[in-house]
C-alpha cells in the first residue's frame, strides 16, 4: 500500500505489507513444492485454511484506505478484497466441498494470488521504507505480470463460484446459489473496470521510467 512519505522499516505499516509478502510467500512455496507431492484434493485441505488467514488479512487495505493512512483507490480497494473474501470465506470455508476446489482451478488460483501478492507487497514495503523507492526488477514485475496473471486469477475465481453454485443451493438454499450467481455478474462491470486500472498505472509507471533513464543516458 503506498503512502506519501517515507516511513520506518519497523513502522506498522511496513511491516504488515512484509508480513503479508511472507504469509503469500508462504503459499507460493505450498504451489511449489507441496503441491507435487500431495496433488489435489489434499493439497486443497490442507491448504485452504492457511490461505484464508494470509487473504483474510487484506481486510486491514479496506481500513487504511478509508482512513487516508494510504492512497488506494476506497473502490477497487473494496472490490479486490471482497471478491477475494468470497473465494476464501464464502467457498473454502462455507462451502469446502465444491468440486472445482479439488481441481487446478485451485491451483492455479492460488498461483495467480500468490505471485502477484509476493511482487505487490514488497513493492510497497520498500515504496514505504526506503526514500530510493522499489527496485526496477520489482517495478517492472508490478506492473507487467498483471497481463498474464489477472486474467488467470479472475478465471480461477469464477470457476470456483461456478462451480459452487449447485452446493450452496443443496446446502443452504435458491436464494444463496442466486446470490453467487449476482456475484458472478458483478465481475462483469468490476473486470474491465479494475484491469483498466492497472494498464492506466502501467502507463503512468513506465512513462516515468523511461524518462529518468533518457536523464540518465
Amino acid at each position: 500500500m503506498a503512502a506519501k512519505k517515507t516511513y520506518s522499516p519497523l513502522s506498522p505499516l511496513a511491516v504488515y505489507n512484509l508480513v503479508s509478502a511472507g504469509g503469500w510467500g508462504y503459499i507460493l512455496y505450498c504451489v511449489v513444492a507441496i503441491y507435487p507431492l500431495l496433488g489435489q484434493p489434499l493439497f486443497y485441505e490442507s491448504t485452504k485454511d492457511i490461505v484464508t488467514l494470509v487473504q483474510c488479512g487484506a481486510i486491514m487495505e479496506i481500513v487504511n484506505s478509508l482512513l487516508g493512512i494510504v492512497r488506494s483507490p476506497i473502490v477497487t480497494t473494496v472490490a479486490q478484497v471482497l471478491s477475494r473474501l468470497l473465494i476464501v470465506v464464502g467457498i473454502f470455508q462455507w462451502l469446502p466441498e465444491t468440486p472445482a476446489c479439488g481441481s487446478v482451478a485451485y491451483v492455479t488460483l492460488l498461483s495467480a494470488w500468490s505471485v502477484t501478492e509476493v511482487v505487490r507487497y514488497l513493492f510497497y514495503f520498500f515504496t514505504l521504507a526506503f526514500e530510493s523507492g522499489p527496485p526496477y526488477i520489482l517495478v517492472l514485475l508490478r506492473y507487467n505480470l498483471f497481463w498474464v496473471l489477472y486474467p488467470t486469477g479472475v478465471a480461477s475465481e469464477l470457476t470456483l463460484v461456478y462451480s459452487s453454485l449447485a452446493v450452496a443451493e443443496t446446502k443452504y438454499s435458491v436464494y444463496a446459489k442466486w446470490g453467487l450467481v449476482f456475484t458472478m455478474l458483478t465481475y462483469l462491470p468490476g473486470l474491465p473496470m479494475l484491469f483498466m486500472h492497472m494498464v492506466a498505472q502501467r502507463r503512468k509507471v513506465m512513462k516515468g521510467l523511461r524518462a529518468e533513464r533518457a536523464k540518465k543516458d
